[in-house]
């Protein structure tokens, strides 16, 4: 019988030992911290490169197998090939491009909402909805739940997707106002489902983020719901329901390179991922840890560089930063929530609480010697200005006709200054569409803080995105329907509430109705 992995708290606080399933459910530990698995499978290569033979459904299947999640396996299969199926628009998932010999990219932007986050998004609430029922069946009395989602961009969407009119469930997002791209908002805003609801908040992500985890850890609130029959869980990347889907495309990515010649069998690669909330490069973290030949993990930041400069100094420092508006939006994020699991498996809860507590009182850590050299023995980083990442999506199209997104570009122009003797794998995570404005904005060869001409300024998003494809000529794949049809969708939420969790419990509680 397969062994079932349990989870600890990042924190320690307390002695639950919560199976996958619980997990997904729960999505933050009651102390506040993050599920981390109890112990970890260990691939050897031929188990990696026998990934190269089967298609991607059944990839992920047996990752979520080996790490013993409370699910059997063939009820993994048929859940792992709804997660990955037709409403992919290429049948190999995540698949790999050869853009330069030396450079390959990985796209995770196949999926229904353009974006790398659907790669989790699409099979996590899947489980969700297994765990709901599985607690049903055995009768133990259970909620409803409501999924509460602070986003940068990419994770609302495809969050409501997912969870759309699921049974027992409820999602309310929350996204910066004004601190996303146009495409982003209006995927959100026009979302359809009887069970989804969307909020514009005043105030950057991580007002969002610090909000909605003080929701979380609201007694009175929570009791409230919980008088109603609901419950509080995440559809973030906090939730580690979100994390194991991400460790798949690494393993998969190896095997695809080895097939493709990219790299020879057992050689290492490095990996480059433009980083926000640490969530995806660590997914590559976790792949090297179990025995994916991944050499350097590459961190690739925007102009809110706390993350690069964390890694070159050991020093979290937000007490001084202000948020920086950036084209590549759904990285501009100050406090990133999954390092908090990387700290963990470095140094220990101990440590990490006492670090997290520092960064929520003082706005500043810094970690020990011997954690800051582990760290460095893993991850290397650097950041690119907005300019520079116009200028790279530009400069790269015109040397190798591949068009990319700003948030790719970070990544690109990053490995290409710290590129190694190692095959290098940039993480490519949006379709370039999601980000028109600013991909016109590079193709026109204008600075970032500059407006559009008035004839492409006055163009709606979709028009704004047929100005692309006409500059950018022959050879770019289209816009993909999820994006191009958003110019006749009706926005059904509008509401704008001001930072900070008491507004945020009065929108949910509005939005709710009576009890």
């Amino acid at each position: 019988m397969r062994h079932e992995t349990r989870y600890l708290d990042t924190r320690g606080v307390g002695a639950s030992r919560p199976t996958f399933l619980e997990a997904v459910l729960k999505g933050i530990a009651p102390g506040g911290g993050l599920y981390v698995p109890e112990e970890l499978p260990t691939f050897s290569l031929e188990e990696v490169l026998a990934f190269g033979t089967m298609p991607y459904w059944r990839r992920a299947a047996a990752t979520f197998s080996r790490f013993g999640i409370d699910v059997k396996d063939p009820r993994i299969d048929i859940l792992m090939q709804r997660a990955y199926g037709s409403q992919w628009d290429d049948p190999r998932i995540a698949p790999i491009t050869e853009v330069r010999p030396d450079i390959h990219v990985l796209e995770l932007w196949h999926g229904p909402t353009s974006a790398f986050k659907d790669m989790a998004l699409q099979c996590m609430p899947l489980f969700f909805s297994e765990a709901v029922e599985v607690r049903r069946a055995r009768g133990i009395p259970t909620e409803d739940y409501l999924i509460l989602v602070a986003t940068s961009g990419d994770t609302g969407k495809a969050a409501l997707e997912g969870f759309a009119d699921r049974d027992h469930t409820r999602i309310v997002v929350f996204y910066p106002s004004g601190g996303v791209s146009e495409m982003q908002r209006k995927q959100m805003v026009t979302q359809h489902g009887d069970n989804v609801a969307v909020f514009g908040v005043k105030g950057d992500f991580d007002d969002c983020q610090n909000a909605v985890k003080s929701v979380f850890g609201n007694p009175a609130f929570n009791a409230a719901l919980a008088e109603r029959g609901i419950r509080l869980s995440s559809a973030n990347s906090i939730n580690w329901g979100r994390l194991l889907p991400q460790i798949v495309y690494y393993i998969s990515a190896y095997a695809d390179m080895v097939t493709s010649g990219g790299v020879r069998p057992g050689e290492p690669m490095d990996v480059c991922v433009p980083t926000g909330n640490f969530g995806n490069i660590l997914g590559a973290y976790y792949a090297r840890h179990i025995g994916v030949p991944i050499g350097r993990l590459i961190c690739a930041s925007n102009e809110n560089n706390v993350l690069a400069d964390f890694i070159a100094t050991g020093v979290y420092d937000i007490s001084s930063r202000e948020l920086v508006n950036t084209p590549s939006p759904s990285m501009d994020i100050l406090i990133s929530s999954n390092l908090e699991r990387l700290l963990y498996h470095l140094a220990g809860a101990s440590r990490v609480e006492d670090w997290i507590g520092r960064l929520s009182s003082e706005r500043r850590f810094q970690v020990d010697r011997e954690t800051f050299r582990a760290m460095r023995e893993l991850l290397v980083g650097d950041w690119v200005s907005n300019d520079d990442a116009l200028t790279t999506i530009r400069r790269i199209f015109r040397e190798t006709g591949y068009l990319m997104d700003p948030h790719t570009a970070v990544a690109w122009e990053v490995a290409e200054r710290l590129r190694g003797d190692d095959p290098v794998l940039v993480v490519s995570t949006a379709h370039w569409a999601k980000f028109g404005t600013a991909v016109l904005k590079s193709l026109l060869e204008l600075d970032y803080p500059s407006d559009l001409p008035a004839e492409y300024a006055a163009l709606d998003g979709a028009a704004q995105l047929e100005a692309v494809m006409a500059l950018a000529g022959e050879g770019i794949s289209g816009v993909p329907s999820g994006l191009a049809g958003l110019r006749d969708a009706e926005e059904r939420f509008s509401s704008v509430v001001d930072a900070g969790s008491l507004s945020i419990e009065t929108a949910i509680q509005e939005w709710l109705g009576p009890a």
